[in-house]
């Protein structure tokens, strides 16, 4: 199932879509990092370029491919 979650990074309110594997995925990442959820999107926010959910995907993609 894909699920909306909104978020203040860097004092913008945004949004993004992301299916539940990529949110838990996203949690266990941030976990193992020792970082909050909030802490990863927004060094996920600074760093993307165009959508923030494909961002999002992809980060998980490449740190679960390590």
């Amino acid at each position: 199932m894909i699920r909306k979650h909104s978020v203040v990074l860097s004092g913008h309110a945004t949004s993004f879509c992301l299916e539940d594997e990529f949110w838990q995925a996203l949690k266990d990442i941030a976990q193992q990092k020792g970082l909050a959820v909030r802490q990863l999107l927004m060094q996920i926010d600074n760093t993307h370029t165009g959508n923030l959910s494909s961002a999002i995907r992809v980060y998980v993609l490449k740190e679960l491919k390590k």
